[in-house]
């Protein structure tokens, strides 16, 4: 059967009327990927996945969340602030000299708060470093977004001034408890 019999007219190139529509629409868009509206997507990999950076994103918030939350001192630590406190009141008695008290009673609440406001930020520093050194261990020439890396750096720097504060906190050389004699 040739294309007079089918009703559809051969091209001078030799391809159909719809063949030579999707030859033009390939030509309109570049190798590798595909045309969805005014944006192109990336074409899945040999292996069926598609590297769209999302994890990278993710990673990078999850770092800048993990600083703000290391130094606000979160809920955790708030939470585990008030039962020290609680602990510390149970062990001392009326009885008991106010140097044991404020120890016990707001020492080690403040030095609990300190140490899960250290945790948080040592947690966003590793994010925030595993999410930019993860493009040296990635594929050649996938370039990480800009913001990722933006937004990555700033949850390092958070974590990096979270960590100093916690350690300040915790040794008593940022606000230490105040002694009773």
């Amino acid at each position: 059967m040739d294309a007079g019999e089918t009703g559809v007219g051969k091209t001078d190139a030799g391809r159909t009327g719809a063949e030579s529509a999707g030859a033009a629409d390939a030509d309109a868009v570049p190798a590798g990927t595909e045309a969805v509206g005014d944006e192109a997507l990336e074409a899945p990999d040999p292996e069926g996945r598609t590297a769209s950076g999302i994890g990278q994103g993710a990673g990078a918030v999850v770092s800048a969340a993990l600083g703000l939350v290391s130094l606000s001192g979160g809920w955790i630590g708030t939470v585990a602030g008030a039962r020290e406190q609680l602990v510390g009141q149970l062990r001392t008695s009326s009885s008991a000299n106010v140097a044991t008290q404020l120890k016990e009673v707001y020492g080690d609440s403040w030095h609990t708060t300190a140490l899960w406001a250290g945790l948080f930020a040592l947690a966003a520093l590793i994010t925030g470093v595993v999410v930019l050194v993860r493009p040296a261990f990635g594929a050649p020439g996938r370039p990480q977004a800009p913001w990722t890396r933006s937004v990555a750096w700033a949850g390092v720097s958070l974590g990096v001034v979270g960590l100093l504060l916690a350690v300040l906190k915790y040794s008593d050389a940022l606000l230490g408890v105040p002694s009773a004699g």
